[in-house]
């Protein structure tokens, strides 16, 4: 049963369901390196095909619902369509996309043409079907279903190539995702308890009804479940030990996709089911804690990998500042910086691969003259860094204004603190970066401590070695093809295509801004969902 007009929206099951029949075909095909990552690239241009036909659908506003199964809400599974969840499908495809024929040409590079090995192309769209899955998830049930089905796949993912310090992670981050994930299932068995559904429109009705204790009971629970997969301090101490592990691919696409999911399902459960900020301040401490802690942790790193895992902990702080303020302008700036940030962060996770290939170690103690030695790569590394540090005009400087905005409209102690809190991270942020592009990039590599041997090559102008995307270490034969071979042409254009996207949302910020607020007002007025999903019939309580 489909309850949208036939349009896009109508077939919004398809962003979930061709990643996993791509996942499929991908798996029959291991043998078939080449037809495998032609079906894995194909699927997402379809997939990224469709989700662009379904923004501009609900790019003027409107919210749609997509039944499945035969049985109407609240007992069906319903997908809903709106602005923000069109847009993060946008976002995050495009990112995945990218990010995809990164790893692929680092594999053709290393001669490993399915990057690293068979398994990546089936472990890397079912990752994407679960990303998609829990954007469009219209009940509580499916979000889980989402969340598990993305978390399954960056299991396999996180442990590409088997090394210890991969397996540790891996198991790290294993329990720590049972763990919310458990929780998670437990709040959605208690809330059918108490309200007798899971569909999110549905329970906007009924959860108003329930006494204020038990919802608050859940609203908690839910939002430790959410903050855990969200890196929300102090819940974020599995991020920075986790990720750097990774093959650089799968580090940048975790970077960029994983945290902003849990970030999605806060931004939901906080306007659909628990609206009115009653936890706002249990919100706004958590996030200038998440910014505080998470920056410290970053300016105190050598590896440019742990730096920006840091980092990224720290800016979640700033989304989940603008979700506490409760008011259309933090919101609407939130939905900008989620956008900004998944794509500035997996640059950067992009280029430090890069990075690790021409200098052989991402540890800016051991590098040097990059700056001199790929010119190319200083500009792909400076342009995104500012862009996180908030330097004008970039995006980054942009959506953290509308925060700042939002924050003085707030007008409570707390909003102008957390407004203060914001902008030392950005300076602290600047800072971290800038450290990292004067040693790596500015000095000698002569004056580096036990520079790598790559690094070395590269400023005496030697040939240079291939890198192992799997040992993540540099390989024993060297090449005769020079820079192509540590810094292929396919990881540079994807690297570059990022930045260039993240310089279009400085470009373009003012119709996106315009969205964004359009966006914000759907959701801070759950009516337009409720009704979409339920019919204009409904009656929601106070």
């Amino acid at each position: 049963m489909i309850d949208a007009p036939l349009t896009a929206v109508s077939f919004a099951p398809l962003a979930v369901a061709l990643p996993i029949f791509g996942a499929a075909l991908a798996f029959i095909l291991r043998r078939h390196k080449r037809s495998q990552r032609l079906v894995t690239i194909g699927v997402l241009v379809f997939t990224l095909a469709l989700e662009s036909w379904m923004l501009a659908t609900v790019w003027n506003g409107g919210t749609y619902s997509v039944t499945l199964g035969g049985w109407a809400p609240p007992f069906g599974i319903s997908m809903v369509v709106d602005g923000f969840s069109a847009f993060m499908l946008v976002v995050s495809t495009i990112v995945s996309l990218a990010v995809l024929l990164y790893a692929t040409s680092q594999g053709m590079a290393d001669g490993d043409e399915d990057g690293p090995v068979s398994i990546f192309h089936p472990a890397y769209l079912i990752l994407v079907a679960g990303v998609s899955n829990a954007f469009l998830a219209g009940d509580l049930f499916n979000l889980y279903v989402g969340f598990e089905i993305l978390l399954t796949a960056s299991y396999v993912l996180l442990t590409l190539g088997g090394t210890n310090a991969r397996i540790r992670a891996g198991t790290t981050y294993v329990v720590v995702s049972v763990a919310s994930s458990l929780l998670f299932l437990i709040s959605i068995a208690m809330i059918y308890a108490a309200a007798g559904t899971v569909n999110m429109a549905d329970l906007a009705v009924k959860l108003p009804q329930v006494s204020e204790g038990t919802q608050m009971v859940l609203h908690v629970m839910l939002l430790v479940a959410f903050g855990i997969k969200a890196a929300v301090f102090p819940l974020s101490f599995w991020l920075p030990d986790s990720y750097p592990t990774a093959p650089a691919p799968v580090t940048a696409v975790f970077a960029g996709l994983l945290t902003k999911v849990g970030v999605y399902a806060i931004i939901r459960t906080e306007t659909l089911l628990f609206p009115g900020n009653k936890l706002s301040t249990l919100l706004m401490v958590a996030a200038g804690l998440t910014m505080l802690v998470g920056i410290l942790g970053a300016v105190a790193q050598t590896d440019i990998k742990r730096m920006l895992s840091f980092t990224l902990t720290s800016h979640i702080g700033f989304l989940i500042f603008g979700v506490s303020l409760g008011n259309q302008l933090g919101m609407a700036a939130t939905i900008y910086y989620v956008a900004h940030h998944i794509v500035v962060q997996t640059s950067l996770f992009l280029v430090v691969g890069l990075i690790e290939r021409r200098g052989g170690t991402s540890n800016i103690d051991r590098l040097g003259s990059l700056a001199k030695i790929s010119p190319v790569l200083a500009l792909l590394f400076f342009i995104p860094a500012m862009n996180l540090g908030g330097i004008p005009p970039f995006s980054g400087f942009l959506g953290k204004l509308g925060l700042v905005q939002g924050g003085a409209e707030a007008g409570t102690p707390l909003a102008w603190t957390l407004i203060g809190v914001s902008l030392l991270t950005s300076l602290l942020t600047l800072l971290a970066v800038a450290r990292v592009w004067n040693r790596a990039f500015w000095r000698k590599a002569e004056d580096a401590t036990d520079p790598d041997p790559l690094l070395l090559v590269g400023v005496h102008g030697a040939r240079g070695a291939t890198y192992d995307i799997v040992a993540d270490e540099p390989a024993s034969r060297y090449s005769d093809r020079g820079d192509t071979a540590l810094l292929p042409n396919g990881m540079v254009a994807m690297t570059a295509a990022l930045v260039l996207v993240g310089l279009a949302l400085t470009v373009f910020a003012g119709p996106i801004f315009e969205f964004s607020d359009r966006s914000a007002s759907q959701i801070m007025d759950n009516g337009n969902y409720i009704e979409a999903v339920l019919g204009s019939t409904t009656e929601v309580s106070p």
